[in-house]
């Protein structure tokens, strides 16, 4: 037993991958994390933008994923789509401003990789980066593990 524990944790270190204390949601190192459970991927000038893997836990099963139009402009905090589950819709804000440059359209057929692959194959949206001070104002790994905690304990 102690030695696959030793395994997984050497794994998800290769992988930079953060298991926070509750074991059933993942928060990947390297990227920033907004308080409404977004996350953002920035590479050069562009963000890539989904949902945390505590937030599709949450949700359940995702049946549909409400996308904006490419070229859209998105502002720090506000809404630009929807997510529907099983459980509920809930607004998707955007961690950054910008412009959108791609939106994920598997999701139209394939909702569900938003549950299965939220860090991977279920990202909602590029967006080309207006004011990089924004990131600023995200939590790192560490800190969005804490708040989660913090929030799961409220309730």
């Amino acid at each position: 037993m102690a030695s696959r524990l030793l395994w997984a944790t050497r794994a998800a270190s290769f992988l930079r991958i953060s298991v926070p204390y509750r074991g059933f949601a993942t928060v990947i190192k390297d990227l920033k994390y907004a308080d409404s459970h977004e996350w953002v991927k920035v590479e050069g000038n562009s963000a890539t933008i989904g949902i945390t893997d505590h937030a599709q836990d949450h949700l359940g099963d995702v049946v549909y994923v409400e996308l904006p139009d490419e070229g859209a402009e998105v502002t720090q905090g506000a809404g630009f789509g929807a997510v529907e589950s099983v459980k509920a819709t809930s607004d998707i804000n955007s961690p950054v401003s910008g412009k959108v440059i791609e939106v994920n359209t598997k999701l139209n057929d394939s909702p569900g990789l938003v549950n299965a692959s939220p860090y991977e194959n279920g990202w909602i949206i590029k967006v080309e980066i207006k004011n990089a001070d924004e990131l600023n104002c995200l939590m790192d790994p560490d800190q969005y593990c804490k708040f989660c905690e913090e929030e799961d304990a409220k309730h």
